[in-house]
């Protein structure tokens, strides 16, 4: 009995082993059809990649300094569409702020839109960001090189590196023209690009002011700290029921209505996934069509394994290893691709935000769409007649 049931065993794996090799030899026959679905899967995948990975940076920078910064609560001017178009509002509202339980501290900080001076001559649109040097409380986080405490010094202030170029090659030390004002470069940050593409400009509250157009007495938002043992929530409704003309967000719902508004209000989020799907759909037209006239043109070697015994299961098996053996091979090479075009973007000032659980779920859907294009292949087997291997 135990011989048996070993020999059983034994002919189960040697005849799944059978259905692999049957599966790559059907896909590999034709190596012209291969190719081309190689050649769709590296489509999709390297479109899913760029896009999506495209489409989470676009969401990250539309709320960069907003996640990165120490406060529990924004206060903005009344009915603001994102942080980018903040307005300014009388920074009074600052004190009586302070004064509202729970509050651990509150701080002013200004960002407003201005004008750097070109060595050509011509002009760049730039924000302004204004931070109280004592607290750093807003503060750039990744400083490469200068002494943030320079910025209390007239005019003193930080750019980004990834915006170098486009303020003209200035170094540290340089001396800068912004809206008629002497300024001077005292040090450059890292990973604080702007998401309207005018590149940040860091410096203290009180020069932002004399840089910006922001009028004296004002400012554009109002950062929050909660006391501990208070609730967010709860210093939060206070302080909209007791400060009028304002708003008052949780730097999660501030972060995402400035997500939001770029991702659907102007619809730039929607056209990159738009796109991404676009690539998935267009994978699966040409991976489907490739492995049902694969199966098409294998119709008897179908038949024959029918007619001696084979379930429609088996026959199911045979279709989906190449629809997993195309998907491996597609998405190794086409991640190697994405990896090219990604270099090439990074030059071209083009980042991508690509974590490993997003590289994972890409390689979920690439298998999801070689398997899905599969189906009508499948269908064809379930209703082959084994008695088509007899016929002439």
């Amino acid at each position: 009995m135990i011989l048996r049931e070993e020999e059983s065993a034994w002919q189960a794996e040697e005849f799944k082993a059978t259905m692999v090799s049957l599966a790559k030899k059907n896909l590999f026959h034709d190596r012209v059809r291969f190719l081309v679905a190689l050649i769709g899967i590296q489509f999709a995948v390297v479109l899913m990649t760029l896009q999506i990975g495209f489409l989470l940076k676009f969401m990250t920078n539309a709320s960069v300094l907003i996640d990165h910064i120490e406060a529990d609560l924004w206060i903005t001017a009344k009915n603001l569409k994102n942080f980018d178009f903040g307005l300014p509002f009388s920074e009074q509202k600052l004190y009586e702020a302070r004064r509202a339980p729970g509050v651990l501290w509150a701080e002013r900080f200004l960002m407003g839109f201005s004008y750097w001076k070109m060595p050509d001559g011509g002009q760049e649109t730039i924000q302004v960001i204004g931070f109280n040097p004592e607290t750093r409380i807003g503060a750039p986080w990744d400083i490469v090189e200068g002494d943030l405490t320079d910025v209390k010094y007239f005019n003193q202030i930080f750019i980004d590196e990834a915006d170098r170029a486009r303020l003209g090659f200035p170094r540290v030390g340089d001396e800068v023209e912004i809206i008629g004002q002497r300024a001077r470069i005292a040090g450059i940050t890292r990973g604080a690009k702007s998401f309207t593409g005018s590149p940040f400009v860091f410096t203290s509250f009180k020069n932002a002011l004399k840089l910006s157009f922001i009028p004296p007495g004002q400012t554009v938002y109002i950062l929050v700290k909660v006391a501990p043992g208070y609730a967010v929530e709860e210093v939060k409704q206070y302080l909209a029921e007791t400060l009028t003309g304002v708003d008052v967000y949780t730097k999660r719902e501030f972060s995402w209505k400035s997500r939001r508004y770029w991702l659907l209000v102007t619809g730039a989020g929607i056209a990159l996934l738009s796109t991404a799907l676009l690539g998935l759909l267009i994978g699966t037209i040409i991976v489907g069509q490739t492995i049902y006239a694969s199966t098409i043109d294998h119709l008897r070697e179908f038949g024959t394994l029918k007619a001696i015994g084979a379930s429609n299961a088996d026959l199911y098996r045979i279709i989906i290893a190449q629809a997993l053996i195309v998907a491996l091979i597609g998405y190794a090479t086409g991640m190697l691709l994405s990896r090219i075009f990604l270099h090439v973007a990074r030059r071209a000032g083009l980042e991508a935000y690509l974590p490993p659980e997003v590289l994972l779920a890409i390689f979920g859907l690439t298998v999801l769409m070689c398997v899905s294009a599969s189906i009508i292949s499948i269908y064809k087997i379930t209703k082959l007649d084994p008695a088509l291997v007899f016929r002439s």
